[in-house]
């Protein structure tokens, strides 16, 4: 497995839309943008004690009650030369979770600064790692592939194969039999805690176009039980059209995998053909793969039941 890094990766976004992302109560909207660069989150505690050393600006600042109560103890011109020391080293921003109150001081250091100021109803702990789970997945290696992701007896399915071959139509096979659907079409991938999770693109969420009738919204149609916002990929099966001569694998004791963001996923390659049960097929899959890590193979129980186990010195 190739163990990626988020390193020297850059991602800007909106003051409104990191604000919406996360609940927050934007005080001063700064710049207007924030540099998300780093997963970590700081409190500044040693910081606005004076001590820098091995500071890093790259890194989100939320004030706790320990921060708060220490600012509120200093004077005036203290507090507001120290707030400013903080400030002026080019933060991504400032947040103050528990709804605390902002220091009077803020708002024009923060003009001077252009660094956006924010505010959290939510307890610190709690906001700190919101953030760090909103920063990881912003920054993680992502891919796009064309596609369908499904949420078969919670084995993630992504479901390939070129356009026209049927890939929502299984889907919605799939949906019709209790299975979630994921995303239809266009699939984002992202490489996130050394797992492939897969979404759907947020303006096309829960969509499927249906030859011959158009585009339904899965949820509405069928529930919020069809439909999933996530899901880590386990399987990637490959529809292929039926061609007489070809070869396909009829006993599966040899596994095939690709490459997806560095990490090799069970590939299986489906021969499409009339009268052939597809989404069937992919549930087999699915409770397949589940028995495989469960400890069971069938392949090799087979073939173990034929021509014996092979001897173990």
């Amino acid at each position: 497995m190739n163990n990626k890094k988020n390193e020297n990766v850059v991602k800007t976004v909106s003051v409104k839309e990191f604000a919406k992302e996360l609940e927050l109560e934007i005080v001063y909207e700064g710049s207007g943008k924030i540099e998300v660069q780093s997963i970590s989150v700081s409190r500044p505690g040693l910081q606005i004690s004076g001590f820098y050393k091995f500071f890093d600006n790259k890194r989100i600042q939320v004030i706790g009650n320990a921060e708060y109560d220490f600012l509120k103890s200093l004077t005036a011109a203290k507090r507001k030369s120290t707030i400013e020391e903080l400030i002026s080293k080019e933060l991504p921003c400032l947040i103050f979770s528990r709804n605390l109150p902002v220091f009077d001081e803020i708002p024009e250091i923060a003009k001077k600064y252009e660094c956006p100021i924010f505010r959290s109803s939510k307890v610190t702990i709690l906001l700190i790692n919101d953030i760090m789970v909103y920063q990881s997945e912003l920054l993680a290696p992502t891919e796009i592939v064309h596609g369908v992701l499904m949420d078969v007896f919670g084995v993630g399915i992504l479901i390939k194969g070129r356009s026209g071959i049927g890939k929502s139509e299984i889907a919605l096979e799939l949906v019709n039999r209790g299975h979630r659907l994921v995303a239809d079409d266009s699939v984002i991938l992202k490489y996130i805690n050394d797992q492939v999770v897969g979404k759907s693109p947020e303006k096309i969420r829960y969509y499927m176009e249906i030859r011959g009738i158009g585009i339904i919204n899965v949820q509405q149609m069928f529930g919020p039980g069809a439909v999933s916002p996530s899901k880590r990929v386990d399987i990637i099966a490959e529809l292929s059209p039926w061609a007489e001569g070809d070869t396909y694998d009829r006993i599966g004791y040899e596994e095939n995998y690709e490459n997806i963001l560095g990490v090799d996923k069970l590939k299986i390659v489906v021969p499409v053909s009339p009268g052939r049960n597809i989404p069937v097929v992919l549930e087999t899959a699915a409770r397949n793969f589940r028995l495989k890590q469960a400890g069971f193979d069938a392949s090799a129980d087979l073939i173990a039941s034929v021509f014996g186990k092979p001897d173990v010195k």
